[in-house]
Formats: C-alpha cells, sequence, structure tokens
C-alpha cells in the first residue's frame, strides 16, 4: 500500500487507478455477502471471501503504483483510495465482529478512531479547508489490518494452519490497531496547528 503524489496530474475520471479503486468499492459488499453466509444459515464462503480480501489488497497496491508512473494522479483517486481502505476495514469489522471472531472491544476501538477523525473532516470542512492527505504512516496501519483480518478469517478453524493464522493474525491486529490511532493523532494535531495559524490570521 503506497500513499499516492499528492499533485493531481489529471482531472480524468476514468483512468486505469481510479477504475481499480472502483473495483475495488464493488468489492465491499461482496465480501460482506461472503464472510455472513454462515450467519444465515448459508454455506461457509470463508475461502471466496479472503480472495476477494487478496484482491483488494493487490489493487490498491497498483493503483497508487500506476497513478505515479503514468502521471495519473488525479483528485477522484485521492477520494476513492482512502474511501475503499476505510470501507473494507468497516465491512470487515462488522463481519468478523458478527463472526465472533474479532472481540467487540477491539471493534469499538477502532470504530472510535473513526469517529475523531470524521469529527476533525466535519471541522475542516466548516472552514473550508480539504482533509489533509494521508500519510505513510496511516497507509502502513491499513497495511497491518489488511493483513490481519484474513488471518484472523482464516483461524476460525481448527488444525496448525488455524493456529498459526491466530498467533500472526493478532499481532498485525495489536501493530495495525496501535499504527492506526497513532496516525489519527498525528491527523488532530495537523489539523489542530491548521486551525491555530487560521485562527491566528484573522
Amino acid at each position: 500500500m503506497e500513499v499516492q503524489d499528492t499533485r493531481i496530474q489529471t482531472h480524468r475520471v476514468f483512468t486505469v487507478p481510479n477504475i481499480l479503486s472502483m473495483a475495488r468499492l464493488l468489492g465491499v459488499p461482496l465480501f460482506l455477502l461472503l464472510v455472513l453466509s454462515p450467519v444465515f444459515d448459508g454455506p461457509n464462503l470463508d475461502g471466496w471471501a479472503l480472495l476477494v480480501l487478496a484482491a483488494s489488497g493487490i489493487s490498491d497496491y497498483l493503483d497508487g503504483k500506476l497513478a505515479r508512473r503514468w502521471n495519473q494522479v488525479s483528485a477522484l483517486g485521492r477520494v476513492l483510495d482512502p474511501a475503499a481502505d476505510r470501507l473494507y476495514i468497516l465491512a470487515t469489522l462488522v463481519g468478523l465482529t458478527w463472526r465472533d471472531i474479532l472481540p467487540l472491544w477491539l471493534t469499538a476501538l477502532l470504530l472510535a478512531r473513526e469517529l475523531v477523525l470524521l469529527v476533525a473532516v466535519i471541522v475542516l470542512d466548516r472552514r473550508g479547508y480539504a482533509p489533509p492527505q494521508v500519510n505513510f504512516l496511516g497507509k502502513a496501519a491499513t497495511f497491518n489490518l489488511m493483513y490481519a483480518f484474513p488471518l484472523l478469517l482464516l483461524s476460525d478453524g481448527s488444525g496448525w494452519v488455524s493456529s498459526l493464522s491466530a498467533i500472526f493474525g493478532w499481532a498485525f491486529a495489536g501493530w495495525g490497531t496501535a499504527l492506526y490511532w497513532w496516525a489519527g493523532i498525528l491527523y488532530v494535531v495537523q489539523v489542530r496547528r491548521l486551525l491555530k495559524a487560521d485562527a491566528a490570521a484573522d
């Protein structure tokens, strides 16, 4: 997962990176449908759910890489990429918590961070500012969580594969949650400095 160059190089909508991001967004409800199948007495489709998550991770890497290489960084791409990341995290939290794979406290901790950032974005919007760009730390946090969730899903079973998946899954989840909050705090500090400078200018 790479952070895109913040300079807008094109205003086109249908670029390859944007199409990849759109496809990732379409995969969110599909993943949720697959992972919740056993909850509604359907077949276990965890293998397909894992494939959707893997495809999402690959496309997340490619959209940023191709946008820079082909000079296709766009305003739409700067919105779609983090939106897809957050929606996948939200969908995975809902699915794995519903399946009792993730504890409610961890879900609440991650959602609380999203709530904090949502408030910060609303405050910025009211002052006429665009949200700050996703930084490397935030991408690293997302990277860890997107590794943790498939592993934790894979741990919902028996045998040595499930046991190893649980160990590595919780390791990634711990690092990802810590980095997620660290990135969130830095984001809030950045917003606070911006608003403070704006108030001083008035």
